[in-house]
């Protein structure tokens, strides 16, 4: 029987009278609704997702995410609450199967009633005042932290989060001279004021803090108050959609605009990709072109804690929900906002991006020739973008495989004697394009294999034997090289058509997700009947390289791997709650270019001798070091003197790396792309340490000889 026939027979289920308190909240949800989300969520994951994971495999991780969404800093909840949660954790696949799902609405109500407890909590305890002075610390990791056993417990916890925010808010006004009436906006660089640990303490200055904190936390409890039954319920319905793996969503329905946050995260006005994590708003990837990208400061895997405009004052926006976070980021062109983030080795810093559009010219494929002893071209891919609503033959969209083969022709009419491939921070795009550009250096072949959730396997092939280009490659890469750029750095390194330079592995995101429409599958007589269900994201492919193994969870693992700045964050598909495992397939018949002039081994040795010498690589080695060591250090002081060392320490670390060397202005943290758009592309390959190398090591022993 089919899904159609089957969801019709269920539909006549759903006329079934319903509870008298499922009535009375009619007006704000609709229980028929939500059971039929769940029936159809229970039907499409288990039967059409990649993994064919069942629906009671997944539960346990389908609970922890549901938990973690509803409080994912351990603020509220007790652990009495948890494991009457728990209950229902290896239930989930029969609640949604039948459609009545009780843990949402547990959830809920446990929640709001900690919600209020905690507000009076935290009222009480802004009123008792705090001993600024008193030797205290807090944990911020909540991966490091149980949820409180008592409310004493839970009442000491929150004690020390509203200290901390005290600490904090008072030496904010103490540098900007607010205890004297006048705020200094222009201190944005300057380092904390280095009070004397003796200094007495600005009493009215201290008030003025408890009373903003006290009216910050006012706004987060109300805020935390009008998340609705239908909230939780999406809440609960996502957490079941990433259980398979974390690419797959459900996504509520919304107006057009709120649809696309959902899908990409964009931040409109400023460019980037974000995600809800652990109850914070997380940078992914920043976009190609846009505002942030062009002042440089903001990088993914920041966290976002606060928002403001110009001379406005700043919205905590922790804990907000990823829409609500985007509205207070959003603005017009041309208008200012600062951003205060938490960097990944815990330092914090306010940004400021003036608001813009995407400057189209930078998303494209770009070219030069690298300064050196020998011709050697470069060619940037930020990523591989197509327009396909604008595909076909009288098309006047740019494409990625188009642009590419004109840069490369250009290239070849230098007569360059090698090719740096620079694929660091692109995302990935269009899979045709990331195939059509592998075949450029290919006379023919398998390029990728792509498997369905059906268990059938396509192996996309470069279909033509012409060969734009046969000379040496080098290509670069980091962790933020994703999904597509694999398939190309991937297939190049099984040929052995190209060396592979960078940290020690990609991204790791071998897997492809369909949209599928929930409303789709109705029967046009309930269509009407029923307001929109939304849909869902589903992951339905995985990628696999000719030679067998999967993109997947690995990434793409270097010949020579280098240091770099990003080598002490845990950012990857390997990182990621429940992703989807590595695995092989059979490998496909190829044949391997035999006219690599490079021997890995001996490519090694020369690059480690190299970056040993290097300046810019000793500093490159500090700064991770201590920014793993930071990074790790989450347990933090809660004490005046302890917070203002804190900061006068981190702001004496920002003074130094400002005076780093001018060679190094282009490399942190290790993008490709530098921050000043003014430096002409040559100038900035030259300030770029990684291209050096490339250059040195194709001077060395590809073009030695010419």
């Amino acid at each position: 029987m089919s899904f159609f026939h089957i969801l019709a027979a269920w539909l006549v289920l759903l006329a079934l009278p319903v509870s008298a308190s499922a009535k009375a909240t009619a007006a704000e949800f609709d229980v028929d609704r939500n059971r039929l989300i769940a029936y159809m969520l229970s039907h499409q994951l288990a039967s059409q997702h990649f993994a064919h994971k069942s629906l009671d495999a997944v539960s346990p991780a389908a609970f922890d995410l549901y938990l973690r969404q509803i409080d994912p800093r351990k603020r509220f909840l007790l652990l009495e609450d948890v494991e009457q949660l728990r209950s229902h954790a290896d239930r989930i696949g029969d609640e949604l199967r039948r459609g009545r799902v009780e843990l949402a609405d547990r959830g809920a109500e446990l929640l709001n009633l900690r919600i209020d407890e905690v507000e009076a909590m935290a009222a009480a305890l802004l009123d008792a005042g705090f001993d600024p002075h008193g030797e205290d610390s807090l944990e911020l990791d909540p991966r490091k932290i149980h949820y409180a056993v008592s409310t004493a417990e839970l009442r000491d916890r929150w004690r020390r989060i509203l200290k901390l925010q005290a600490l904090e808010t008072y030496l904010d006004f103490l540098e900007q001279g607010k205890n004297n009436g006048a705020a200094q906006t222009e201190k944005k660089k300057e380092q904390p004021a280095a009070s004397p640990a003796d200094e007495p303490l600005n009493t009215e200055l201290w008030s003025r803090a408890v009373d903003k904190v006290r009216e910050r936390n006012k706004r987060a409890f109300h805020r935390l108050r009008q998340e609705t039954r239908q909230d939780h319920y999406n809440l609960f319905f996502d957490a079941v959609a990433r259980a398979f793996d974390p690419h797959s969503n459900y996504m509520p329905p919304s107006s057009k605009e709120d649809f696309d946050i959902h899908m990409s995260g964009s931040l409109e006005g400023i460019g980037a990709l974000l995600r809800e994590d652990d109850g914070f708003i997380k940078i992914v990837r920043i976009i190609p072109g846009s505002a942030a990208e062009r002042q440089g400061e903001l990088q993914a895997e920041d966290i976002i804690l606060s928002v403001a405009e110009k001379d406005g004052e700043p919205v905590d926006i922790s804990d907000m929900r990823i829409r609500e976070a985007v509205s207070h980021i959003r603005g017009p062109k041309g208008s200012e906002v600062l951003l205060t983030v938490q960097k990944p080795d815990s330092s914090k810093k306010t940004i400021s991006i003036i608001r813009d559009v995407v400057q189209i010219e930078e998303t494209y494929v770009k070219s030069e020739i690298a300064d050196g002893e020998h011709k050697i071209g470069y060619i940037r891919i930020p990523s591989f973008y197509r327009d396909f609503a604008a595909a076909g033959p009288m098309s006047q969209s740019r494409n990625s495989t188009n642009d590419f083969r004109r840069e490369l022709w250009n290239l070849r009419q230098n007569t360059i004697g090698g090719l740096i491939l620079d694929l660091r921070d692109n995302g990935g795009g269009s899979l045709s394009d990331a195939v059509d550009i592998t075949g450029m250096f290919l006379p023919g072949g398998p390029v990728v294999q792509v498997k369905n959730a059906q268990g059938e396997i396509k192996v996309l092939e470069d279909a033509d034997a012409n060969i734009l280009y046969d000379g040496p490659i080098i290509v670069l890469v980091n962790k933020f090289s994703a999904s597509a750029s694999e398939i190309l750095a991937a297939a190049l390194q099984d040929y052995n058509r190209a060396l592979i330079i960078g940290g020690d592995h990609t991204h790791g995101k071998g897997t492809v997700q369909s949209i599928v429409d929930l409303n789709r599958n109705l029967p046009l007589l309930h269509r009407k009947k029923y307001d929109d269900l939304g849909a869902l994201k589903m992951t339905i492919q995985k990628f696999y390289r000719i030679n067998g193994e999967s993109t997947q969870y690995k990434g793409v693992e270097p010949d020579v791997v280098v240091p770099t700045m990003l080598d002490y964050l845990k950012s990857g598909e390997k990182h990621l709650d429940y992703s989807l495992p590595w695995n092989m397939l059979e490998a496909v018949p190829f044949r391997p270019w035999t006219r690599n002039p490079f021997d890995v081994d001996r490519v090694r040795e020369l690059s480690n001798a190299w970056t040993f010498a290097s300046p810019e690589f000793a500093k490159i080695r500090e700064r991770v070091e201590k920014a793993r060591e930071r990074s790790e250090q989450t347990r933090i002081p809660v004490s005046l003197e302890g917070v203002r060392k804190e900061r006068l320490e981190l702001a004496a670390l920002s003074e130094r790396e400002e005076e780093k060397p001018e060679s190094l202005d282009s490399l942190l943290p290790d993008h490709g792309t530098p921050p000043d758009r003014d430096i002409p592309l040559r100038e900035q390959l030259q300030k770029d340490p990684y291209v050096q190398l490339a250059v040195y090591i194709m001077n060395e022993l590809a073009l030695s000889n010419e």
